[in-house]
């Protein structure tokens, strides 16, 4: 079943009856079977109407669109169907708890950071001084008691982790340092690219379930952002992104070719885009022998099962354990 559907051209969506159709530049029509897409990520200039959302809402399908550069802007999120009012009042009192949220908050953390010794020990050889230096900050987690505090160690974990990547990636994608706002170089460009469908795909799962994405623990909620989203992404970014990255780059799927630079931006081609969503797909609908549920499990709905985890969690049923990779 198709459920992500990427839109790379200039063009305009449009409905005809309970037909959606994408036209491009050159007035090619083609069908989209919308009641098997779950999200529609549009990465050209594309058009569209209120027609358009009213079916999208109808079918309950995300819209995500990305900017020029190839990155996140924002999601039209339909109606939610799975709402639960008990639920949103026991999650929004764990955020005004200040135990529950450095509880929650620090849980995200150790499943990120059990990812990233995942990642580094494949290269062990090479990044056992990282490995050493992010164990000993983790270690200081316990003694946290502000929320600030356990983000200045993610700060210095992740400071560690990414000078490990000139050792785990080709040299070309070599890099100084992390730059968001704006990439600064191919690699920084790769991550960006990779972290904002990180989001998306969190978002996406998220909303199937009766979690508020807004209300957060190790983020600060805000009105202006999705911030649970952040919060997931802290356990599968190293889990995901930074692996389909290493593959793609150490593979050589992904070259110097596939990165444009205008402005000092620089930012994945058009080419370079659906390679990464090509990899992208594949990684998410990768299954595993899930220990618990006795059966395979794909790692996008490893991420639903992370947000059943929160519920069971916020409702007294079930303490949250973050996910840490066994296999």
């Amino acid at each position: 079943m198709l459920k992500d559907h990427y839109i790379f051209s200039t063009g305009r969506l449009q409905r005809k009856d309970n037909t959606l159709y994408f036209v491009d530049g050159e007035g090619k029509k083609k069908s989209l079977p919308i009641e098997q897409i779950e999200n529609l990520h549009i990465f050209g200039q594309v058009d569209v109407n209120s027609a358009l959302f009213n079916i999208l809402a109808q079918y309950g399908v995300r819209l995500h669109f990305y900017n020029y550069y190839g990155y996140y802007t924002g999601t039209f999120y339909p109606r939610a169907q799975n709402v639960s009012g008990y639920t949103v009042i026991q999650q929004s009192a764990h955020y005004l708890n200040r135990d529950k949220r450095l509880y929650l908050a620090r849980s995200f953390l150790y499943g990120g950071i059990h990812h990233m010794l995942r990642n580094l020990r494949r290269h062990k050889e090479k990044t056992e001084d990282i490995v050493q230096a992010i164990e000993t900050e983790a270690a200081k987690l316990e003694d946290t008691a502000k929320i600030p505090e356990v983000m200045g160690i993610e700060g210095r974990i992740r400071q560690e982790y990414y000078q490990a990547f000139n050792v785990m990636l080709k040299p070309e994608f070599a890099f100084e340092k992390r730059t968001k706002r704006p990439p600064a170089d191919p690699l920084n460009a790769l991550i960006s690219f990779g972290n904002s469908r990180m989001y998306t795909e969190i978002l996406s799962e998220m909303y199937k379930t009766m979690l508020d994405p807004t209300v957060s623990f190790l983020h600060e909620p805000s009105s202006k952002r999705f911030s649970l989203s952040l919060d997931l992404a802290e356990i599968f970014k190293p889990l995901l992104v930074d692996t389909v990255i290493t593959s793609l780059i150490n593979n050589r799927a992904i070259t110097l070719k596939h990165f444009d630079e205008m402005e000092g931006i620089v930012f994945l081609n058009e080419e370079g885009r659906k390679k990464f969503v090509a990899e992208w797909e594949k990684k998410l609908g990768t299954t595993v022998q899930h220990r618990t549920l006795k059966r395979k499990v794909s790692y996008r709905y490893f991420i639903r099962l992370e947000c059943y985890k929160l519920i069971k969690h916020f409702i007294g049923d079930t303490l949250y354990k973050p996910l840490k990779a066994w296999w």
